[in-house]
């Protein structure tokens, strides 16, 4: 090309980029794909957040964050899933949900995914190890499904003489099924009956709760999903109000009048997820990153509640709490 050509392209404005300065311009773009709301998932995408700013990529500075929320209906995922893919973000992230990474991991088989579930990732068909995940997905596990039956004997402990217990389950969740069989199994191992009640809606609450008054249940194990940490503060009102002895996995559930919280921290998953998607969009394969399974655990008492219940807290228990209410 003449000189006297290549002036005139200058000045029309008609010069191309080259390829490595297009890239490094380049912002990526990460897909947050959640069963829940946006207020019920603050927690979990602030820590989630943090995560991602300690692998250095901040939302606003150089990453942007595409949220898609099902709003508590399970059955839009899909369509959020492949709305992500069509909009070719760089990598997909998961809230705190299986049906969430299911539909992301259905609608692309390219795009990255991390993951944070309360279940073993494995049996829920996600990835074929832990260790080695493979394929395009990895994340965190804290393992919140597979201590139901621990929460359900806690809750025997405080209240010793009822006979009766009730499970409150979400239809909708995949893992719902198994979760039911569990807590069978371990009221059986308690000498236990339980009850099982199903919600998949905030509307559902009411007649829920109307019901384990009519049938004086001697107490509440809410089983770890997503749906039920969205309003996780009415749950804990609710079973104070009705004078209901429950328990849940997160620490919101006891500081608004739920008896008592014990599980994994829901946080630290959420935070690993941020950290995984770092390492990915640094280059790093998402086979290549071990599944983290979070192995602490936390225990929180309502001593309040429990004296308003008429009930005494074992010392022993309450030596062992990581934070008791009073």
């Amino acid at each position: 090309m003449r000189r006297r050509e290549f002036i005139a392209l200058l000045g029309s404005g008609l010069v191309w980029p080259f390829p490595a300065q297009a890239q490094q311009t380049q912002i990526p773009v990460i897909g947050y794909l959640s069963s829940g709301t946006r207020e019920g998932s603050a927690y979990r995408v602030q820590a989630f957040r943090q995560g991602l700013s300690e692998s250095g990529y901040i939302e606003g500075q150089n990453t942007t964050i595409q949220y898609r929320w099902a709003e508590d209906h399970n059955e839009h995922l899909p369509a959020l899933a492949d709305d992500l893919v069509r909009r070719k973000v760089t990598v997909i992230v998961t809230g705190y949900n299986i049906p969430a990474a299911q539909a992301a991991k259905s609608a692309t088989k390219s795009i990255p995914i991390v993951f944070s579930v309360g279940a073993d990732p494995v049996e829920a068909g996600l990835v074929t190890s832990l260790n080695r995940p493979e394929g395009n997905l990895t994340g965190a596990t804290s393992l919140a499904f597979e201590l139901l039956p621990k929460r359900l004997q806690l809750l025997h402990e405080l209240v010793p003489s009822r006979v009766a217990i009730a499970l409150l389950v979400n239809p909708t969740n995949s893992a719902s099924e198994k979760l039911t069989k569990d807590a069978r199994a371990a009221a059986a191992t308690l000498g236990l009956d339980i009850y099982v009640l199903q919600a998949s809606t905030k509307e559902d609450f009411d007649t829920v709760f109307a019901k384990l008054v009519q049938m004086r249940a001697g107490g509440l194990v809410i089983a770890s999903d997503a749906f039920f940490s969205s309003y996780v503060e009415q749950l804990g009102a609710l079973t104070l109000r009705h004078a209901i002895p429950a328990i849940y996995q997160s620490y919101g559930f006891a500081a608004t009048g739920g008896l008592i919280s014990y599980g994994s921290s829901i946080t630290n998953a959420s935070h690993q997820a941020g950290i995984y998607v770092g390492r990915i969009l640094k280059g790093t394969k998402p086979g290549d990153l071990p599944v983290v399974q979070a192995e602490k655990t936390e225990l929180f008492i309502n001593n309040k509640t429990a004296k308003a219940l008429g009930l005494t807290i074992p010392p022993t228990l309450l030596s062992t709490a990581d934070k008791v209410i009073e």
